[in-house]
């Protein structure tokens, strides 16, 4: 769990011109808003813009966090949400209808941990089949409305709780649960049809 202290500190520092205050703010922030980014995006190159993206809205709005009204990691969730949601409406996509056959990215950033730390165990074939379920899933989360996508992301993939996404989202805790729920049963769904289809 994020110090408090330490992130409001840092938050001084830099507020007050220490670059290098910043460079910790960007370096300690970075995987994770591109990891909210990807996974809504879909696209390493777009996520990489937008995480850009949400660094300068940040420095720019930096003077405005408040300790005391909530976490830094609710502070800058809440900031790449709503660049996402402002993306997300100039583009005008109603829903991501990618093939299962599109090719996922090859940014390093996009692969789960668990393929980035070198791996004696299992064989190559299982890595494959491992990779080959995460790029399943991943496409079958493009495929879920914007508001049960980010949802289930921030949940399921950010670990963050309930109260935290409430915030997040500017809607109730009952509505956040709702929408993890249903977008849960919805990606279930897609999954099993993904795989009926495969046998």
């Amino acid at each position: 769990m994020e110090d408090a202290h330490v992130a409001a500190l840092l938050v001084r520092r830099c507020v007050s011109g220490d670059a290098a205050a910043w460079e910790e703010i960007v370096q300690k922030y970075h995987r994770r808003i591109y990891n909210i980014c990807y996974r809504f995006a879909g696209s390493g190159d777009d996520a990489e813009d937008l995480t850009q993206e949400v660094f300068i809205k940040m420095y720019r709005t930096l003077k405005s966090y408040d300790l005391d009204r909530g976490a830094f990691m609710t502070w800058v969730t809440t900031i790449t949400r709503n660049l996402l949601v402002d993306h997300f409406r100039k583009t005008k996509q109603e829903r991501m209808t990618d093939s299962l056959d599109t090719v996922s990215s090859d940014h390093e950033d996009a692969m789960p941990l668990s393929e980035q730390i070198p791996d004696r165990g299992p064989s190559q074939d299982s890595r494959v089949q491992s990779r080959e379920t995460g790029e399943t899933v991943h496409l079958a989360l493009q495929k879920l409305s914007p508001e049960l996508r980010e949802a289930v992301i921030l949940r399921d993939l950010q670990d963050m709780d309930y109260r935290e996404i409430a915030t997040v989202l500017k809607v109730p805790e009952g509505t956040v649960k709702s929408r993890i729920n249903r977008g849960r049963a919805e990606l279930a769904r897609l999954l099993q049809r993904t795989y009926r289809q495969v046998m």
